[in-house]
């Protein structure tokens, strides 16, 4: 068994790539940018480069890029790829994923897969415990975090937990074959999230409100608008609701998910330590 791994650079393919080789199973890490001689090259914006990726390979984790999905599967069937597991998003469950960038990335891929002769299994997590790391850039600059809605829920899931799930299906004939929905254990407000941050790193973390246009403006450099507006419209769906949670990650990995503050204390150490003021 070869297991391509797609977006090597990534947080979850990281760890996924890890666990793969302490279970004694052949990894090939892919990037669109290799770092180094153990990682090949799968741009899944460059069709050229599937080929040469994919030879040999019998399973795939694969980041839902669509520009090109359906070559890819193409290529993957040609190779003898078996299974390909796709991480997507909880976001294909909304009511409206067609009119959602966010969402439509990940269902055109799914329905790409779900055409093709490939067995397939999505694993849809909702909100990454990861998206936090944002913040440190605010911190760095001694700005306090902007918030449009600090009471919005997530489900803020570990990484590694992401990982382990997939890990689980990949190795398991019997869990491949559908979609799961990963969660976190519990559903925290950004507020409640900025709390935990700062009692585990031990340092004060100040946010402000903000409304939409205010933070749309913040963020023009790097988020398009599109894409803004439907992050502004989950975040204020989210106002004041508690997230459903699943068991799909206990379920997968036989133990409870990793909380936020677990995850806090993972990467504590990416958050810029507090800077004492004279006197202090």
């Amino acid at each position: 068994m070869t297991v391509l791994v797609t977006g090597s650079r990534g947080a979850v393919a990281r760890a996924l790539a890890g666990l793969l080789r302490e279970r004694g199973l052949a990894v090939r890490a892919a990037s669109s940018r290799p770092d180094g001689p153990d990682t090949v090259r799968c741009d899944l914006t460059d069709p050229s480069t599937f080929a040469a990726a994919l030879k040999g390979v019998t399973s795939v984790f694969l980041y839902a890029d669509p520009s090109h999905a359906g070559a890819f599967i193409e290529e993957a069937a040609h190779a003898g790829v078996e299974h390909i597991v796709l991480l997507s998003s909880s976001s294909v469950l909304a009511p409206d994923p067609e009119d959602n960038p966010l969402a439509k990335s990940h269902l055109d891929v799914e329905r790409a897969l779900d055409a093709s002769p490939i067995r397939s299994t999505s694993l849809r997590p909702g909100s990454f415990a990861g998206n936090a790391l944002a913040w440190s850039w605010s911190l760095r600059s001694d700005r306090p975090i902007s918030l449009p809605f600090p009471g919005s829920h997530s489900d803020p899931i570990h990484e590694a937990d992401v990982a382990e799930a997939a890990l689980a299906v990949l190795t398991d004939p019997g869990l491949g074959g559908r979609p799961y929905t990963l969660t976190g254990p519990e559903s925290l407000t950004f507020a409640e999230q900025i709390d935990i941050l700062s009692r585990v790193t031990g340092r004060t973390i100040p946010f402000r409100q903000v409304t939409r246009e205010e933070w749309k403006r913040e963020t023009a450099g790097h988020i398009p608008a599109s894409y803004a507006d439907s992050l502004l419209d989950w975040w204020q769906s989210g106002d004041g609701r508690p997230v459903e949670l699943t068991r799909a990650v206990p379920e997968l990995t036989g133990r409870p998910a990793r909380t936020f503050a677990t995850w806090a204390r993972d990467h504590a150490g990416d958050f810029p330590a507090d800077h004492p003021s004279p006197g202090r």
